[in-house]
């Protein structure tokens, strides 16, 4: 009977330990339960921000080229060789600019009677209030009397189109020429005169990307940048 009761004994402890292992060990289990859980919340929660920040971006992107900026491409060799057929310019919005000589500028098409049907890329040469005249035969622009330095002309300004000089600009009026002076409709040219500033859409900042080169018909990729 004394072995039987040691052996009942014997049992029930080693039940008693059993249990015990088995509570020690399940809170492990269940802590790792929350850990599980978390990971789907937490991919959501990225996923979330990342929807957020593309759209924003988005949002972002779209107000820039409606109120500041726009692309413009150039079509044909009147601002050679400044700028290609083909190149793409990054153009400010005419509200933000306070326009001067020297500036690359767009020009709406139907500023001119009858129109050029086209949008023009030209460089101011004079701004309101000052006098513009051309020595045609020396090829030497003159502004307010003072012959100007033109290093970005392709050629001298020898061919005359229809605008009587010297010429006065109103306030609101700016005298542009393009720089491949000899093969270019500008305000020389009796259809187009000076340009209202309200005919500008913007001032060109950027070279973009290229178009090909004439002389090499490849794209020069050291042209991207400022204008000048």
């Amino acid at each position: 009977m004394a072995e039987e009761r040691k052996d009942l004994e014997l049992e029930a402890e080693e039940a008693r330990a059993s249990r015990e292992a088995d509570a020690s060990v399940q809170p492990e289990a269940d802590a790792g339960e929350p850990e599980e859980q978390a990971k789907p919340g937490a991919l959501e929660s990225a996923l979330y921000t990342w929807a957020q920040a593309a759209v924003i971006a988005v949002v972002g992107v779209v107000l820039l080229f409606t109120f500041f900026v726009r692309l413009i491409s150039v079509n044909g060799p009147s601002m050679q060789d400044t700028l290609y057929t083909g190149d793409q310019l990054l153009v400010l919005n005419a509200m933000f600019c306070d326009f001067k000589a020297g500036d690359v500028v767009v020009i709406n098409d139907y500023n001119a009677e009858p129109q050029l049907n086209e949008t023009l890329v030209k460089r101011i040469v004079a701004v309101g209030g000052q006098t513009v005249d051309v020595d045609f035969a020396s090829g030497v622009v003159y502004v307010d009397g003072q012959p100007l330095d033109e290093p970005y002309t392709k050629e001298p300004t020898y061919t005359a189109n229809g605008t009587p000089f010297p010429i006065t600009l109103a306030e609101d009026e700016v005298f542009v020429m393009g720089d491949n002076r000899n093969h270019s409709s500008d305000s020389r040219d009796a259809r187009l005169g000076p340009v209202k500033k309200g005919y500008l859409q913007g001032k060109a900042l950027l070279l973009l990307t290229p178009g090909a080169t004439p002389d090499t018909e490849k794209r020069d990729w050291g042209r991207i940048g400022p204008l000048r």
